[in-house]
C-alpha cells in the first residue's frame, strides 16, 4: 500500500502532486465527454466521439510515456493528450466545432478526438522529436493505426542498430505506443502486426482497452474464449527471450496500472522486445458515439455493473483510502475542472463562431441594399431565414446565399455585384481552407526538385534493365545511410528481378533485408520509419498483391499530410512491378483503382528502368510518398546506360513525346509504349504520321498541359493503357479533353483502347486476347484515320 509519505516504491512516483494531476485530467477528460454529448445533441456540433470510462488505464500510461516516444492512438486518446499537454480542452472543443483556424491538430480536417503534433515546420523540415511528445494522427477505420505503429517501432531499431542519435532517435531508445479497442483485435491486420513485432523483435507496446464491446457487438460475436489475452499466449516470451511480454490489468487499478506499465516499459525500452497490455474491465458510460445509446443494447446489469466499476470512482477511493488526499482535496479538483469544462467550451465557441457572426452581419447588409433596390419578396424570405438562424456554419450561410444570387441572377444593380463579390471571396476562403497539403507544398515537393537529364556516352554499352537498376540502388545506398530497402524476397535474392542483387551482401541485413508476405505491415513499415526520418523503399512484389495493403496506403499514406494540415509527413517509396506476365494474378493494371484512391500519393508509371532510376532519384530528393510501378517484362531489356546514373532525375508531371508526328496524338504509358512503337513502324508504312506521348507519371498527370498542344497540331487523340474499359484511359481522356479544353481541336472522336473487361487468363494465348496487342493499335490508328470503325476495338 502507498501512504502520503511513501511518495516511490519500485521505482514508481505516487507524490501527491503527481497523483492530484492525474486525478485532475480524469475528472476533467470526464466531464468534457459529458459536455460534448450534449453539444451535438443541441446542434452546436455535427457529431462526437470522447473517451468516457477510459480515462484511469490512459492516465497509467501517460505516466511512462516520454519525450521522443511515439503515440499511434485512435479515438478515446483525450485524457493522455491533456496529461502531457499536447493538447487543451479548448482544442478539444476546437475540434468538435470542426473550427479550421482553432483546431491545431487538423485544421478542422478530422474528427473529433483525432489528436497530432507537429512533426515538421512549415518549411516541411522536421522538429526534433527527441525534445516532442509525439502524437501521430490517428485513423478513424478500426486497426488503421497498428502498421505505421510498427513502421515507427522498427525505425527504433534501425536507429540502434546504427548507434544514431539524432533529432529523429536517441540511440533507439524510443517506444512506440499503439492504443486500440477489444474489438480492434478482430481485425486481420491486428494479427498481422503482432505476428511481424514478435519476429523483428520492436520496441512496440499494445495497449488493448478492453470494455466488452465493439460498438454494440459483445466480446463473444468478436473474440474466441472472449478473452484477447488468453488466444495471444503463444506470442508470450520464451526461455531464450523472443516472443512478446503480455500483461493482463484491470482498467479500474489506478495503483496496479501504473505499476506494471511503467516497469514494463521500462524493459521494453531497453530490451526492444515487445509488449501487449489487456487493460480489462473498461467501462463506457455514454456509449460508442453520439449516433445512439448503450442503452440499447445493453443490459439492465450490465448498465449497473458499469456505475458500480467506474475507474474514476475507484481511483478517488484509492486517493482517500491511501491518504494522498482529503474529500475536500478532490472536491475542489472537481469544481475546478468542471469550471474549466464551461470556461474552455464558451471560449472555444466564441472563437469559432465569431468570424461567422461577422459574416453574417456582412451579408444581410448586402440583402438589405438588394431589397432596398429591387423590393424583392423572395431576398426578404431568404434574409429573414437567414437572420433567424443561430448556430451557423460558413457554409450555411453561403448556402442561403447562392438562393439569393439565384433569385436575382442576371441583375445588374449594386447589391447584386456585391453579393458575387462576397460569394467569390467565401468560396475562395472555404474551398482554400481545404486544398491545401494534400501533397507537399514545400521547397522539397518533388515537383520542386531540379532537373538534371540523363547523360551518354557514345562507348556507355548496353545493360539489362535491372542492371540499371542495381546500379543505381548501389550508388544510393553508399550515397544515403538513411535510406532502406525491405519486402518480400529483396533481402538475400535482391528482389524476384534482382534490382537489389548484392546489396545485403555489400550494405549489411539491417539496410537491405527480407519481409515476411504480409504487404499491409510492409507498407505500414515503410509509413512509420518514413515518419521517423529514414528513407525507405517498401517492395510489394507484384501490382496485383498490392490490394491487400490498399488500406494502408489510401486511409494513412496517402491522407496523412492532409488530415494533419500539413504537420506530419511520410515519404515513404512504394516499390512494385506489373501490366503483363501471366495469369490473373500476376498481369495486373488496375490503374484506374489506384487513381481514384491514392491521391496524395505520386503514381509513376516508368517505361524501362532507366526511367525508373531517374524517378527514385527525383522522390529520394522529395518529402513527397509515391508509388512506382515497373514494367514486370522489362527487366531483361536490354537499355543504353546513363553515364551518371545516381545524379540525373526524372521531372514528375511532364510527359516525354517520343516520337513526333502529324497526324494522330497516341497517349499511353509504361509496357504499352513498346506496343505503341512498334504499330508506329507498321503505320509508317501505310504513310501514318502519329506523335507518341509518353506521360511517365499519372499523379501528377501533365502538369504543364503539354498534350493538347499535340492535339492541336494532329486534331485526333488515342489513348492506349492495359487497364480495363474506363480505367486510366478515360482519367487520362478527362484530363486532356476536359481540363485541358481538348475538345476544342477534334477533328475526329476520341477514342481508347484497353484490355477486355475480363480478368488475363494464363498463357500467350490469353494474353493476347485480353491485353492491347501491336494490332489492336494499328487497327484502331488506321480506322481513325479512315473515319471508320474498327474490326477489332476493345
Amino acid at each position: 500500500m502507498i501512504t502520503a509519505s511513501e511518495n516511490k516504491r519500485q521505482g514508481v512516483d505516487f507524490s501527491k502532486e503527481i497523483v492530484l494531476k492525474d486525478f485532475y485530467d480524469c475528472y476533467l477528460s470526464r466531464e468534457l465527454s459529458f459536455a460534448s454529448r450534449k453539444e451535438v445533441l443541441t446542434g452546436k456540433a455535427k457529431f462526437g466521439i470522447a473517451g468516457a470510462g477510459k480515462e484511469v488505464p490512459l492516465i497509467a500510461i501517460a505516466n511512462a510515456f516520454q519525450k521522443g516516444d511515439f503515440w499511434s492512438g485512435y479515438y478515446r486518446d483525450q485524457t493522455f493528450m491533456f496529461s502531457k499537454g499536447v493538447a487543451t480542452p479548448e482544442n478539444f472543443w476546437a475540434m468538435l466545432y470542426a473550427d479550421v483556424d482553432n483546431d491545431p491538430h487538423s485544421g478542422g480536417r478530422q474528427m473529433n478526438n483525432h489528436f497530432a503534433t507537429a512533426l515538421v515546420d512549415e518549411e516541411g523540415n522536421s522538429l526534433n522529436h527527441t525534445e516532442l511528445y509525439n502524437v501521430i494522427s490517428p485513423l478513424a477505420p478500426l486497426a488503421g493505426q497498428i502498421p505505421h505503429a510498427l513502421g515507427i517501432a522498427l525505425a527504433s531499431k534501425k536507429y540502434r542498430e546504427q548507434n544514431v542519435q539524432n533529432q529523429f532517435s536517441n540511440k533507439g531508445n524510443e517506444v512506440s505506443f499503439c492504443i486500440l479497442g477489444d474489438a480492434t483485435t478482430s481485425e486481420g491486420i491486428f494479427w498481422e502486426s503482432v505476428n511481424a513485432a514478435g519476429v523483428m523483435q520492436v520496441p512496440m507496446a499494445f495497449f488493448i482497452l478492453d470494455d466488452g464491446y465493439g460498438i454494440s457487438v459483445p466480446s463473444k460475436y468478436q473474440t474466441t474464449k472472449e478473452n484477447i489475452s488468453t488466444l495471444l499466449q503463444g506470442f508470450q516470451t520464451d526461455e531464450n527471450g523472443v516472443g512478446f511480454d503480455i500483461y493482463t490489468l484491470k482498467a479500474w487499478d489506478y495503483e496496479g496500472q501504473r505499476r506494471i506499465i511503467e516497469d514494463a516499459i521500462k524493459k521494453t525500452r531497453r530490451l526492444h522486445r515487445p509488449a501487449i497490455f489487456h487493460i480489462q474491465e473498461c467501462t463506457q458510460p455514454q456509449g460508442h458515439s453520439t449516433s445512439g445509446s448503450h442503452q440499447r443494447y445493453k443490459s439492465k446489469e450490465r448498465l449497473s455493473w458499469e456505475k458500480e466499476m467506474d475507474a474514476i470512482l475507484h481511483f478517488e477511493a484509492w486517493i482517500l483510502r491511501e491518504g494522498v488526499a482529503t474529500k475536500d482535496e478532490l472536491l475542489v479538483l472537481k469544481k475546478q475542472a468542471k469550471a474549466k469544462t464551461k470556461a474552455s467550451k464558451i471560449k472555444a465557441w466564441e472563437a469559432n463562431i465569431a468570424p461567422i457572426i461577422e459574416e453574417k452581419k456582412v451579408v444581410l447588409a448586402i440583402y438589405s441594399q438588394i431589397i432596398e433596390e429591387t423590393n424583392s419578396d423572395e431576398v426578404s424570405i431568404l434574409k429573414e431565414h437567414l437572420a433567424k438562424e443561430k448556430t451557423l456554419m460558413l457554409s450555411e450561410i453561403l448556402k442561403n446565399a447562392h438562393q439569393v444570387q439565384i433569385a436575382i441572377l442576371g441583375e445588374t444593380h449594386h447589391g447584386a455585384a456585391a453579393l458575387d463579390t462576397w460569394i467569390e471571396a467565401c468560396e475562395q476562403l472555404i474551398n482554400g481552407r481545404y486544398e491545401k497539403h494534400l501533397y507537399s507544398e514545400t521547397e522539397k515537393s518533388a515537383l520542386k526538385i531540379p532537373h538534371i537529364p540523363a547523360t551518354f556516352d557514345e562507348d556507355g554499352g548496353k545493360l539489362n534493365g535491372y542492371q540499371i537498376l542495381n546500379k543505381f540502388f548501389d550508388t544510393k545506398l553508399e550515397e544515403l545511410p538513411n535510406f532502406y530497402a525491405f519486402g518480400e524476397d529483396v533481402g538475400q535474392i535482391g528482389d524476384v528481378n534482382q534490382g537489389f542483387a548484392g546489396m545485403q551482401a555489400k550494405y549489411g541485413e539491417s539496410r537491405v533485408f527480407d519481409s515476411g508476405i504480409r504487404e499491409w505491415t510492409i507498407v505500414g513499415q515503410g509509413i512509420g520509419m518514413a515518419i521517423r526520418g529514414l528513407r525507405p523503399i517498401a517492395e510489394i512484389q507484384y501490382l496485383d498483391y498490392l490490394v491487400y495493403a490498399l488500406p494502408a496506403l489510401t486511409d494513412d499514406l496517402a491522407t496523412l499530410r492532409f488530415r494533419t494540415n500539413g504537420k506530419q509527413s511520410a515519404p515513404a517509396i512504394i516499390r512494385t512491378r506489373g501490366h503483363r506476365l501471366e495469369g490473373i494474378w500476376h498481369s495486373g493494371s488496375q490503374i484506374g483503382m489506384l487513381l481514384h484512391s491514392l491521391r496524395g500519393i505520386h503514381v509513376l508509371v516508368p517505361r524501362n528502368m532507366t526511367q525508373a532510376a531517374g524517378m527514385y532519384n527525383t522522390l529520394l530528393a522529395s518529402d513527397d510518398p509515391a508509388l512506382v510501378i515497373e514494367c514486370l517484362n522489362g527487366y531483361r531489356l536490354k537499355e543504353d546506360v546513363p553515364s551518371n546514373i545516381g545524379e540525373y532525375n526524372v521531372p514528375l508531371g511532364i510527359p516525354e513525346v517520343l516520337e513526333e508526328g502529324r497526324d494522330i496524338t497516341l497517349v499511353t504509358y509504361g509496357s504499352c509504349v513498346r506496343v505503341a512503337q512498334e504499330a508506329i513502324t507498321l503505320l509508317k508504312k501505310k504513310g501514318i504520321s502519329v506523335e507518341l506521348i509518353d506521360v511517365q507519371t499519372l499523379l501528377p498527370f501533365d502538369i504543364n498541359h503539354s498534350i493538347v498542344e499535340s492535339l492541336k497540331k494532329t486534331n485526333r487523340i488515342i489513348f492506349l493503357d492495359e487497364d480495363v474499359p474506363g480505367g486510366a484511359s478515360a482519367y487520362m481522356m478527362r484530363e486532356v479533353l476536359e481540363k485541358q479544353d481538348g475538345y476544342h481541336f477534334l477533328d475526329s472522336k476520341p477514342l481508347t483502347i484497353t484490355a477486355t473487361a475480363t480478368r488475363p487468363p494464363y498463357g500467350d494465348d490469353g494474353d493476347y486476347f485480353c491485353k492491347p496487342q501491336v494490332v489492336d493499335v494499328f487497327r484502331s490508328v488506321y480506322s481513325l484515320m479512315k473515319e471508320s470503325e474498327p474490326k477489332r476495338f476493345v
